[in-house]
């Protein structure tokens, strides 16, 4: 039976928008209160995933969320209409709208931790959706995310979805961009690393001190417990605190790995040497660690770039690629590592860029707009097909955002009314045209 690592990436909402809510993330804070481009950003990442389609991947596609959230809003106590609620948020909260107008669910790397069946003791691939109580704007998505990844994977022969940790900072999770698996094939036990920022309850373990660790070490180990993984098949990993202060919100802004290859820069991780000495010691056979020193590629460099929030993918030959943002192609040592990287002994022996500008101005690249399934053929059989990316889905999927998305989105335009319908039809119709169901509120 033949296993296969598929993408699904998100699809970028029609809210996409520069609020600058995201502390600690340099990006998002650098380009707050500039205009966006929610039809580019959309098709940006289409254009992206229709490129790994046509390498050969199973290529999935994620829906966005309901923005702007009025259900939250009347939480928060405005009332009225739809249409006074945005206005009275406007006027008296202002940053409250914002955060329930960002399109944040299109980074789909903090949608979820998946582990797929070769690892877990009951065969079947489990799914947590990740709680987010870092960020408010961030921390109301896990319920709808719960619902499109059970609308997806809808046969309980196969998929196990479980609630979200409960809403503490001491079980803090932000999903798969805090987890990486490592094997030496897609069908074999692999070794899944758990990457966290402090601990909750160990008070010796350092913690940064000027931007927040938002991954608990109690949350990772809840998660691996969930997912039925013993120990011989996980890693836990202390992110570089001071990394973390310098703008590396989440490990896959340092790190990322593929089957047997780690790539990470050498300030990446807390007690590196020893936990990747445990890593060596689990993961049965070959295991490249390709580590970028920090004279070649700094810190700045790479948060800047996003040369670790890249892809790298196996292709039918065999051969790696390194799927990475045309930042890192424009930076000239970013780009004379990349060139240098080319010529080494590891398994990634191409570079593709692309342009996903409007996600990386507000702090995601490539790695950040997709979750990684690791299925079989029988698995992928059981998911809702009208959602993997095909040649017809693709040119129906422009079509709609040509239709539905503004080509320019200022953040004081999140409390106009028609905005908010403007979404809503295109959100009807995509559950339409993706066979989802009523997955969200204004549906039901």
């Amino acid at each position: 039976m033949k296993q296969f690592e598929a993408n699904f990436d998100g699809l970028v909402g029609p809210t996409h928008n520069y609020a600058g809510l995201s502390f600690g993330n340099v990006a998002s804070q650098s380009h707050a209160a500039q205009a966006s481009n929610p039809r580019a950003a959309a098709k940006q990442g289409l254009k992206k995933a229709k490129a790994l389609a046509d390498m050969g991947l199973v290529q999935g596609i994620l829906a966005p969320q309901e923005r702007p959230d009025v259900h939250t809003l009347r939480r928060l106590g405005f009332s009225g209409t739809d249409a006074a609620v945005l206005q009275k948020a406007a006027k008296q909260a202002p940053a409250l709208l914002q955060a329930c107008a960002s399109a944040s669910s299109m980074w789909t790397a903090n949608a979820a931790t998946v582990s797929p069946s070769a690892d877990t003791c009951d065969g079947k691939i489990h799914f947590t959706p990740a709680s987010l109580v870092d960020k408010f704007h961030r921390a109301i998505e896990p319920a709808t995310t719960g619902k499109l990844l059970k609308a997806i994977f809808d046969d309980n022969r196969y998929f196990v979805h479980h609630q979200p940790l409960p809403s503490h900072p001491s079980l803090g999770d932000e999903g798969a961009a805090n987890h990486t698996r490592l094997c030496q094939a897609y069908d074999q036990a692999g070794v899944e690393i758990f990457v966290y920022g402090q601990s909750a309850t160990n008070a010796h373990l350092p913690k940064p001190q000027k931007y927040p660790a938002r991954q608990t070490l109690e949350a990772s180990e809840a998660i691996a417990r969930l997912h039925q993984l013993d120990n011989d098949s996980t890693v836990f990993i202390q992110q570089n605190p001071a990394v973390i202060d310098q703008g590396v919100f989440h490990n896959d802004v340092i790190a990322v790995g593929n089957q047997n290859m780690l790539f990470y820069h050498e300030q990446a991780f807390w007690d590196g040497k020893k936990k990747l000495a445990e890593l060596r010691g689990k993961l049965q056979g070959p295991l490249h660690l390709v580590e970028v020193p920090n004279h070649q590629v700094s810190v700045t460099d790479a948060v800047k770039t996003y040369l670790f929030n890249t892809q790298i993918i196996t292709l039918a030959s065999g051969e790696m690629a390194l799927i990475a943002p045309t930042d890192c192609e424009e930076n000239p040592r970013v780009k004379a590592y990349l060139d240098q990287l080319l010529t080494m002994d590891t398994p990634i022996k191409q570079i593709h860029f692309f342009d996903v500008k409007q996600s990386m101005h507000n702090g995601g690249g490539p790695a950040c707009l997709r979750l990684r399934v690791a299925m079989n053929d029988t698995e992928i059989a059981a998911l809702n097909q009208h959602v993997l990316l095909t040649d017809e889905l693709f040119e129906k999927l422009n079509r709609w955002v040509d239709r539905h998305y503004r080509d320019r989105l200022e953040v004081t335009d999140l409390a106009d009314p028609q905005l908010l319908i403007e979404s809503r039809t295109a959100l009807d119709e995509l559950t339409q045209l993706m066979k989802l169901g009523s997955i969200y509120l204004f549906q039901q």
